[in-house]
């Protein structure tokens, strides 16, 4: 599941935090990026438990509802489309899913309130009524209203931000990538898969986890080369007025341009641009475009880069 621009991201935050703490342990430090990977992970199982809680919400309103002194007969006889949706009673059941919950002991159950409002949010929904209103149903239909509510209502969501933000402090900036993941989840889920549907793996192969570990040691062990490429390309500038966010991106975007030959320049340069239009100045886009790309030239003519 973890991708290489989730990577990028993570080992952007922990050199920063490696320098603004003092240098701290190199390898104290990996550790800190692996577990920061692995966090990612969590809020992605996470997420996908969020949908198993919300039906069960909407069961216990029903349940509620059944209860009452006078109940009408819509409470009496509910609807109960929605909350024997088939693809979430195949998630509900999931093993890979389940162990995470025996691991690490996480669960909705402290956020009840949100659950409430966010299943009201959810049934007062144009998608919702017109599932409940179709006159057919199958399995495919029931995984498709799953996968709109999410695109249109949990995806982009200030409440659940601020709930994961609360939660923990790994997941600032992680959702908007997780939730790709989660999205692409559900469409891989078959109903003749059962409780062993596969999720997606924590890392797609060794080689990712590698690109990570390689990625972050060359970063900090030929800190001083990058420094001196990025001085010497930015004559104009005393390396100490640059924004040191920029120097950090720009560090990172040379261990990877230089020590992963399979990956194009263009792209390596590309998703650091982007990195930098996040996370640092509105003009450290262009600036870090700059920057690199004349640095790239210069190693091309010295003949020290070789790669397209």
């Amino acid at each position: 599941m973890i991708n290489r621009v989730l990577i990028r991201l993570k080992v952007m935050q922990i050199v920063y935090a490696y320098y603004q703490n003092g240098n701290k342990n190199l390898d104290t430090a990996e550790k800190e990026l692996f577990f920061s990977l692995s966090k990612a992970y969590d809020m992605y199982n996470y997420l996908l438990l969020l949908m198993v809680e919300i039906t069960r919400q909407a069961e216990r309103k029903q349940n509620a509802a059944r209860q009452k002194l006078l109940p009408t007969s819509e409470e009496l006889y509910p609807n109960r489309k929605f909350v024997e949706n088939r693809f979430i009673a195949q998630l509900e059941v999931n093993k890979q899913l389940n162990d995470f919950v025996v691991n690490q002991k996480k669960t909705w159950a402290n956020e009840e309130e949100f659950i409430k409002a966010l299943c009201e949010k959810i049934q007062a929904s144009d998608i919702y009524n017109e599932y409940m209103a179709a006159e057919t149903s199958s399995y495919e239909e029931d995984r498709e209203l799953w996968r709109k509510i999410y695109k249109k209502i949990i995806f982009n969501n200030p409440e659940l931000d601020q709930v994961l933000e609360d939660q923990s402090l790994y997941w600032n900036d992680d959702k908007e990538i997780v939730d790709t993941f989660v999205l692409k989840t559900i469409k891989r889920f078959d109903e003749k898969n059962g409780a062993g549907q596969e999720l997606l793996p924590e890392f797609k192969d060794e080689e990712d986890k590698d690109f990570a570990r390689r990625l972050f040691r060359r970063t900090i062990l030929n800190a001083d080369y990058y420094r001196h490429l990025i001085s010497e390309n930015t004559r104009n500038w005393e390396l100490d007025r640059v924004a040191f966010m920029d120097v950090i991106i720009m560090q990172i975007a040379l261990a990877e341009i230089l020590s992963f030959p399979n990956i194009p320049i263009s792209v390596s340069l590309n998703e650091y641009v982007e990195i930098a239009k996040l996370y640092s100045t509105p003009k450290s886009g262009s600036f870090i475009n700059g920057t690199l790309d004349g640095i790239v030239k210069v190693l091309r003519k010295e003949n020290k880069l070789t790669k397209e």
